[in-house]
């Protein structure tokens, strides 16, 4: 443990009345920078050393943190460093697509621990969150037996879906699962479940999973730019992922863009779905999946030359949020097949002159993120834990006297 190196951490606050936020800080701080003493924590968070050390307590207590052993050497005392226990909490993420669902159990550090993955019904709600149930009942028996002890921790079910919502589209819209959008998904899967249950766009999930064990881990400020069936942004602003008021924030697919004449919004063009019409593959079904891959891998000119488009839309949609937003970095992340999105990122560069463009930058203005098509389901997975212990303001407002 360098306990000289550059410490990330959040301040906590010596008011009484905010043990709930202060908790949270500390969390976050083990989890941004690994091991750290009791006199780094103090340092790093601005909280006394007293309130440190009954926090740790609290916290191991809890079976949330645990010492490792004492590091001598060097000036000062010996130090004990603390850990987070990946077995402290546990959760559940369900990605619902619209041909397939993902269902994901990871522990406190947001690795996996269980998974599956099943087809769904075309546009049938009520049999696909029945086939949605199932799955979910195989992966927590297989998280209970691989670790008892889950059963007793975990924190909640987080489900992405594709957005928007709270809309009226037409029956026969491709973009958009309108049967699933009026069916009662959060309350029947919680009902089916007796878990406390959320729901966030497939964008905004990524982004969860980015900032949890991805490039944006320990960042405050980033944009991610979601590839897959649709396109999305998910948005990380002051440190807490930003949903809007309708959970619609990031919906950049439906952005109109031109193109040689034309305009189309940006994911009718420029998103996997339209790669799979270009080719005339169909649905997003495994097979095209591993078709694109194999299809890229061999640099074939239709995918080229969707790619010279696609970059183009891309470049100008990086330009668009660092507009609006000032990030410290644009991530391109996503479900899509791995190949597809890296000859992808490759097409975004060079990005176009903004404001970003500034002399000192340490972070490049655009970035490669995750490419997994578990990734949406893996940040649904991370939402419940991340809710329960990340330090939000509104842990002060709620315990202030």
């Amino acid at each position: 443990m360098n306990e000289l190196r550059t410490i990330r951490a959040r301040s906590g606050t010596n008011q009484e009345g905010t043990s709930a936020h202060n908790r949270r800080v500390l969390i976050e701080a083990i989890r941004v920078n690994g091991p750290m003493s009791r006199a780094a924590l103090a340092r790093a968070t601005h909280l006394t050393k007293q309130t440190v050390s009954n926090l740790i307590e609290s916290l191991e207590a809890d079976g949330l943190v645990a010492s490792e052993d004492v590091v001598r050497g060097g000036r000062g005392q010996p130090s004990t460093p603390y850990r987070l226990v990946p077995e402290g909490a546990f959760a559940l993420g369900v990605q619902i697509d619209r041909e397939l669902t993902r269902i994901v159990a990871v522990d406190f550090l947001g690795q996996e621990v269980a998974r599956a993955v099943a087809n769904l019904p075309p546009g049938e709600p009520e049999e696909g969150s029945k086939v949605i149930l199932h799955h979910i009942g195989q992966v927590r028996r297989d998280l209970a037996d691989r670790i008892p002890m889950s059963t007793q921790r975990l924190t909640g079910l987080g489900i992405a879906m594709p957005g928007p919502y709270g809309l009226k589209p037409s029956g026969d819209d491709p973009w958009m699962m309108a049967k699933w959008q009026s069916f009662p998904l959060l309350e029947t899967l919680a009902a089916g479940t007796g878990l406390e249950t959320t729901l966030q766009n497939d964008a905004t999930a990524c982004a969860t999973a980015e900032r949890m064990n991805g490039v944006a881990d320990g960042l405050d400020h980033a944009v991610c730019l979601y590839f897959g069936y649709g396109i999305g942004a998910g948005l990380i602003l002051g440190g807490e992922i930003y949903t809007g008021s309708n959970r619609n924030a990031g919906e950049i697919g439906m952005v109109l863009f031109s193109r040689g004449g034309t305009v189309a919004p940006f994911e009718h063009r420029s998103s996997f779905a339209s790669l799979l019409q270009h080719l005339g593959l169909g649905t997003a079904t495994t097979d095209a999946y591993d078709e694109v891959e194999r299809l890229t891998l061999a640099d074939d000119p239709r995918i080229r030359q969707w790619l010279e488009g696609a970059g183009a839309d891309f470049r100008q949609a990086v330009h668009m949020v660092e507009t609006i937003f000032d990030p410290e970095t644009v991530i391109l992340n996503g479900s899509a097949p791995s190949a597809l999105s890296r000859r992808l990122f490759e097409a975004m560069h060079p990005p176009l002159p903004s404001i970003a463009e500034r002399p000192g930058r340490t972070i490049p203005r655009v970035q490669l993120g995750m490419i997994d098509p578990w990734a949406v389901a893996l940040g649904a997975a991370a939402a419940p834990i991340r809710r329960a212990f990340d330090p939000l303001f509104s842990a002060i407002l709620k315990e202030a006297p």
